[in-house]
């Protein structure tokens, strides 16, 4: 096929030797399947900020940290320099998180470098070698799904222990490739430590994956692991390999008022989300 212009600085690198075929395009970015010597890899090309729809909220960029102090004055002013530099820290925190998150042992495309808003990573294929469908796109028994929500636990907790929460983790950001579960699309992952917000998104991504595997076994609906996983945390107890048991008692707190606010403000947020989502689901976005 015709190399697309903003893959051609990286052929004439030799990063790239040969652009196979586009694999999908969304609002944010596309994606390329491409030939790196002897392997196939995806080329995530992100689209020029003028054309794209990042959802910078507040409550994903809390806590995020920028090291250099003329960028980080920057970003706070309203300036055209400044909103780039906001969108370029936007586009490396996925980076930055594919190689932490890859070197926790967590399944992620292992990322191969990152030039120019355009991001080299593995392709994630099925047992065919196909490029590996997305979660939404599988139908499991009860069995199978009861083991694949399992395996999506852990991988939340692996994250959680790397100090990462994806924020926006559902069915559409799932590949399943010839192993199980494959996480993708990190902008939006926060810092677990440092993002007031961390616990009720952790909370969302894990109610995400029980409401989608439940349609396939209902016995996960009744499941108690957002509660589990961050008690165990913010106890210092959550281990890579911790022994889950989905159970959870609630204890008998008093009500802290701010967390509340902050919880329905969070609430109306994730409501807003969930139906571009699915609008975007609908047209074939991602």
């Amino acid at each position: 096929m015709k190399i697309p212009k903003r893959l051609q600085p990286l052929v004439e690198d030799g990063l790239i030797d040969e652009v196979m075929f586009q694999l999908m395009s969304g609002k944010e970015a596309q994606v390329f399947v491409v030939r790196c010597g002897k392997e196939l890899r995806c080329a995530k090309v992100y689209k020029e900020s003028i054309k794209r729809s990042f959802k910078q909220a507040a409550q994903y960029q809390e806590g995020r940290s920028v090291r250099n102090s003329r960028r980080a004055r920057a970003m706070a002013k309203a300036t055209r320099f400044g909103q780039r530099q906001r969108e370029d820290a936007w586009l490396n925190t996925e980076v930055d998180a594919l190689y932490q998150l890859a070197a926790a042992g967590v399944r992620v495309p292992t990322p191969h470098g990152f030039v120019d808003g355009v991001l080299l990573m593995d392709l994630v294929v099925d047992e065919d070698g196909s490029p590996a469908p997305r979660l939404d796109d599988v139908a499991f028994d009860r069995e199978t799904a009861r083991d694949y929500h399992g395996r999506m636990m852990m991988e939340i907790v692996r994250m959680l222990c790397a100090g990462l929460v994806h924020g926006d983790l559902s069915e559409f950001n799932v590949l399943i490739d010839a192993e199980g579960p494959v996480v993708i699309d990190l902008p939006q992952v926060v810092n677990a430590a440092a993002n007031n917000n961390a616990q009720q998104m952790l909370a969302r991504d894990i109610n995400n994956m029980k409401n989608y595997f439940g349609l396939y076994d209902p016995s996960i609906l009744v499941t108690h692991y957002a509660e589990e996983i961050w008690e165990l945390y913010e106890h210092g107890k959550l281990h890579p390999n911790s022994k889950l048991t989905g159970e959870w008692a609630q204890k008998d707190v008093a009500t802290d008022i701010a967390t509340m606010l902050r919880i329905i403000e969070f609430a109306k947020d994730e409501e807003k989300e969930r139906v571009e989502r699915e609008q975007a689901a609908r047209n074939g976005e991602f």
